[in-house]
């Protein structure tokens, strides 16, 4: 198998371990409304554009029986648009607490460029959040030589469209040579709706949603019993091999290797 490029997400991927940044937002905007949601229900739809992010969240039974109860109608496009208009600018002065890379990426980024592979990454942030993102990531030593995010094309994920522009503006000869890394539900389906291989990342990601500090002081058992259910969650979405951080990517690559 010859793998020309490496797609990567960002947030709980790359930097944020836990993608905690966009979490607080979500729940805030509820809130606003009357509304209480569960950090689980706010991180359901991760990795989505971030008003269908609201959307999915809105069309979630018990938020919009929750909703009606203190509106006295069920949500409506208007409310979604609303809500986004208000996450964004919440969504960007978080971000700098948030762009820290995930313990060993930078040295399996290092690995990867060493080796001639292409490096990009994709994002279900929009593009204003980037501008903000991006300068704190290159000040980290994370540079992507391709970085698209979801307001660059007509759907974010679990649409396509973001991996293959990425790996249209990176050269490579064929979606079979590219590997896309996510920690979420979507990248796992927009990595195989796109024809290429999928890694999820299970403990430092949105399906376990802790902190490394939280991480650390977790027991082997329940790391273990974390790393399990993330990872059936990930293998049924789509991915090919599942690890626990994007520093075991080379050790992924090796078994997506035997495989192809």
């Amino acid at each position: 198998m010859v793998i020309h490029s490496i797609l990567f997400d960002l947030a709980g991927t790359t930097i944020d371990c836990g993608c905690m940044a966009p979490v607080a937002v979500f729940i805030e905007i509820f809130r606003r409304r009357g509304v209480v949601v569960t950090v689980a229900e706010a991180r359901g739809p991760m990795g989505t554009h971030k008003r269908e992010h609201i959307r999915r969240m809105c069309a979630e039974p018990r938020i919009d029986a929750a909703w009606a109860r203190a509106n006295g109608r069920a949500p409506t496009a208007e409310d979604v648009d609303a809500m986004y208009a208000e996450a964004e600018p919440l969504q960007v002065a978080c971000l700098p607490q948030h762009a820290e890379p995930i313990p060993g990426f930078l040295a399996v980024l290092d690995q990867l460029r060493a080796n001639g592979v292409r490096v990009g990454a994709t994002t279900g942030y929009t593009a204003p959040m980037v501008d903000v993102l991006r300068p704190l990531m290159v000040a980290r030593g994370w540079e992507p030589d391709v970085l698209v995010c979801s307001s660059d094309v007509p759907a974010g994920r679990p649409a396509p469209y973001m991996n293959h522009v990425a790996a249209m503006r990176l050269g490579a000869p064929s979606v079979a040579e590219c590997v896309v890394v996510g920690d979420t539900v979507v990248d796992m389906q927009a990595a195989r709706n796109a024809g290429m291989w999928a890694v999820g990342v299970a403990l430092t990601g949105n399906e376990v949603g802790l902190g490394a500090l939280e991480l650390a002081e977790l027991t082997e058992g329940q790391r273990r019993e974390h790393r399990e259910r993330a990872e059936a969650t990930l293998v049924q979405a789509g991915a090919h091999v599942v690890v626990d951080s994007v520093a075991d990517l080379p050790a992924a690559l090796v078994m997506l290797n035997a495989r192809g």
